[in-house]
């Protein structure tokens, strides 16, 4: 997955061939700047728990959220610690 930005903060999950259990289609995710794993095609992305884990970048797609929704997201992931 090509990123279109450096600021690019979220994936949704477009395929979740080989990993069923650990991620959900058209779930929006948090990606976590890890440029050893994007060297290598991986993406590190934080789920539910708030934990995050390495998956193929090419299970994701780049997305830009309004600065409204980004907001939220973000006063979400602070209440989750």
């Amino acid at each position: 997955m090509k990123r279109r930005s450096s600021e690019m903060q979220y994936v949704v999950c477009v395929s979740n061939a080989g990993y069923k259990a650990s991620l959900v289609v058209r779930r929006i995710y948090k990606v976590v700047p890890d440029r050893e794993a994007s060297a290598r095609g991986l993406l590190r992305v934080v789920d539910e728990s708030g934990e995050d884990y390495l998956f193929p970048d090419k299970l994701f797609v780049a997305v830009e959220l309004p600065k409204a929704v980004g907001k939220k997201f973000a006063m979400s992931n602070r209440e989750h610690r």
